[in-house]
């Protein structure tokens, strides 16, 4: 199609409906995926598009993946360049843009909140499916506050009580998700270890596995636990997440997080070499009933160890 003919922009319109109800994280992937799918409606390259803009490919590529924000300037710059001039295009587009640069709820937070934990925030909200593997503690979707402030204490020692009531604030805040009838499916694989691994002391592990009894009899949230015994040759080292979206934009990400950063993977090669780590983890996990046996025995336990002597929190807190 060549630049100077009208481009036709046949999924804008429900995609702007769908958004209207959803998330800017999910209106900048679905932008993202309309300017791409113009560019190629157009038979125009990532050269094309970014000397059109004066930007870099990888500019490009970001703001078509819905891993940048966008800048209004430059999304209608695209679209005229691939030949979008009809108003009611023009508005559709419009409409999707400002659904993308509202302020996130989440932004509130900037001030304990690292920019690769913004971005992970953003990618829950817009999932439709989240598949998780935690080898060390369990998932920050499903920790209750008690757990969250052992783990906080432990690793920022010296951080100020204002601080660390604002990290379990924003971790509440994420689990919100799961209460919206719109929720994402969940799916947690917890390695055994973290059933017997004293967080916060016995009467913080029994709120914690009573939390988790509870979330795994909901509709839409499967709780699994690996034993070592079954998956000790297949076990990674570090935590992992799979997400996946509804159409209007990429539709699978992976999610790996360090002490201090994580790494987004959108690879199909990336994507599918963790998809199978999954894959196999799941096919070695207990069942449902098993997986929440472990969990009322683990209760039982910390039960009935007894408050721990320093008040609950963990030897570093």
């Amino acid at each position: 199609m060549s630049a100077d003919r009208p481009a036709r922009v046949p999924s804008i319109a429900p995609v702007v409906s769908l958004t209207q109800q959803s998330s800017p994280a999910a209106a900048v992937k679905v932008l993202g995926a309309t300017l791409r799918k113009l560019r190629l409606d157009n038979g125009k390259g990532l050269k094309d598009a970014a000397e059109a803009i004066r930007a870099s490919m990888s500019k490009i590529s970001r703001l078509e993946r819905g891993e940048s924000p966008p800048r209004a300037r430059d999304v209608f710059d695209l679209v005229r360049f691939y030949g979008v001039h009809d108003e009611e295009s023009l508005f559709e587009i419009e409409e999707l843009l400002k659904k993308a640069l509202e302020r996130a709820w989440w932004s509130h937070y900037s001030d304990v909140m690292p920019g690769w934990l913004a971005r992970l925030i953003g990618m829950e909200d817009a999932a439709t499916k989240i598949d998780t593997y935690e080898v060390h503690v369990v998932p920050g979707l499903l920790q209750v506050p008690a757990y969250t402030r052992a783990i906080v204490r432990t690793g920022l020692p010296r951080a100020a009580d204002e601080e660390v009531e604002r990290r379990i604030e924003l971790r509440r805040q994420r689990q919100a998700l799961l209460a919206d009838e719109h929720r994402p499916d969940l799916t947690a694989l917890l390695d055994e270890g973290i059933l017997r691994r004293p967080v916060g002391g016995p009467d913080v592990m029994a709120e914690q596995m009573r939390h988790l009894l509870a979330e795994s009899a909901r509709d839409r949230i499967n709780i699994r636990i690996v034993r070592f015994d079954r998956a000790a040759s297949i076990t990674p080292p570090s935590p992992m997440t799979y997400l996946r979206f509804a159409s209007g934009g990429p539709s699978e990400m992976i999610y790996l997080e360090q002490a201090n950063s994580a790494t987004y993977l959108s690879r199909r090669a990336d994507i599918d070499a963790y998809r199978e780590i999954l894959l196999r983890l799941w096919a070695v996990a207990e069942d449902r009933l098993s997986s929440q046996r472990m969990l009322r025995d683990a209760e039982r336990h910390f039960a009935a160890a007894g408050p721990a002597p320093d008040g609950g929190r963990t030897p570093s807190g």
